[in-house]
């Protein structure tokens, strides 16, 4: 059925990277969005002024003191948008009869509860929550089968993916005649520093990335390449790939974004500047195309594209991603949740750059949990191995 607009439009994160960018999507077509809920953490000072100016019904804050804040502010502001709070909130509008697009950017295990919802609701979701597929992989796309639910990827590589693929494509490789997907990724901020100097890395430095603009916890993940590691394994959720059918290629200049190669030799890339608005814009019009805001690419002018193989050894989080999608089960699950940890440590001057990965490892060693079968299990299993992850982080601090 054609959609009917203007759309109503449930923003799960709006006060981050991928949140702005989507308002900036949104705030260009008035015409075709609406929006119907907006949703934060912590930043209410922030919410209320987006609150302001896209008049939301719904205002939703994760924590109760944020949203005792943001209260205060609209109230000041003489704005009517209605202000909620809790996980169940955030479910809520989520799955709410008036929303017809969920956009799922919260950061982390936080959003895979809320998105389940949208997904088992039904919803049109644009998906750029990794962590909900590499936590709950066969359990979410389960959900998306049972359902009506139009799941769309939003990282800029799996979308340039969705767009190189065969209409209709139902996650059988093999049957549209693909032979690998390929993964392309900058390589972050260390892509050529001395093995030697990694141990000193700064959060600061971590999160510098030389291409993207991103949240601090995706920079660090970027920098230790655990971003790609997690995006492999949403590649193989998504698409239907096998592990040894999804490579790795780093591509210094972040032009080609991803690219699907077929068995007849032909290998089709999808190219843009290095703009999240293009995979917003892509996802939400879908199958039309609209103006996502994004300067037009200058091949002249970018003139090279370079493209080399990754390096495991100087990138080990990388190696543990594939690891943990082989074994399968609740591995990639646990994965995610050390590495949530492991993060926030070196993010808070806890622990060492190059102890992130050990403390991955450490927790993947001592995991031997089964397939997670229910919501329930899965954060059972994710509550466990940030548990784990926490002793291992005590052991090796900043040594």
């Amino acid at each position: 059925m054609p959609a009917v607009f203007p759309q109503q439009i449930t923003l799960l994160g709006a006060t981050g990277s991928i949140g702005a960018n989507t308002l900036d999507v949104i705030s260009r077509h008035p015409e075709r969005y609406s929006v119907f809920a907006l949703t934060a953490h912590r930043a209410a000072g922030r919410l209320a002024e987006l609150c302001l100016q896209f008049s939301p019904r719904y205002a939703v804050m994760a924590d109760r003191s944020a949203a005792k804040e943001l209260k205060g502010l609209l109230q000041a502001g003489q704005c009517a948008t209605t202000v909620l709070e809790g996980e169940q909130a955030l479910c809520e509008v989520a799955s709410a009869s008036e929303t017809d697009v969920v956009m799922a950017a919260i950061v982390g295990a936080a959003g895979l509860k809320p998105t389940l919802a949208a997904v088992t609701a039904g919803k049109k979701v644009l998906l750029a929550n990794k962590e909900a597929l590499v936590m709950s992989g066969q359990l979410f796309m389960d959900a998306v089968e049972a359902s009506d639910c139009c799941l769309y990827p939003i990282d800029s590589e799996h979308n340039a993916i969705f767009q190189c693929l065969p209409g209709g494509f139902r996650r059988r490789p093999e049957a549209d005649g693909i032979r690998r997907i390929l993964l392309t990724a900058s390589g972050g901020p260390f892509l050529n520093t001395l093995p030697e100097k990694l141990a000193a890395i700064t959060p600061e430095e971590a999160c510098a990335h030389p291409i993207w603009s991103m949240g601090r916890k995706i920079s660090v993940d970027s920098a230790t390449m655990m971003n790609k590691g997690l995006e492999v394994i949403e590649a193989h959720w998504l698409f239907g790939a096998p592990p040894d059918r999804i490579e790795v290629v780093i591509h210094p200049q972040g032009i080609v974004h991803s690219m699907v190669d077929y068995i007849d030799g032909s290998v089709l890339a999808q190219l843009g500047t290095p703009d999240m608005r293009i995979p917003i814009a892509n996802a939400l019009a879908w199958p039309e195309r609209i103006a996502s805001g994004a300067s037009a690419l200058d091949l002249f002018d970018i003139a090279t594209l370079s493209f080399e193989r990754p390096d495991f050894g100087r990138f080990p989080c990388l190696s543990l991603a594939y690891r943990a999608l082989e074994a399968g089960g609740s591995m990639p699950a646990a994965l995610n949740a050390a590495n949530e940890e492991a993060v926030a440590a070196f993010l808070d001057g806890r622990l060492g750059f190059c102890r992130i990965a050990d403390v991955i490892a450490a927790t993947l060693e001592r995991h031997g949990w089964p397939e997670a079968e229910t919501l329930e299990a899965v954060l059972e299993i994710d509550a466990h191995a940030r548990s784990v992850a926490c002793e291992e982080i005590c052991k090796r601090g900043m040594a």
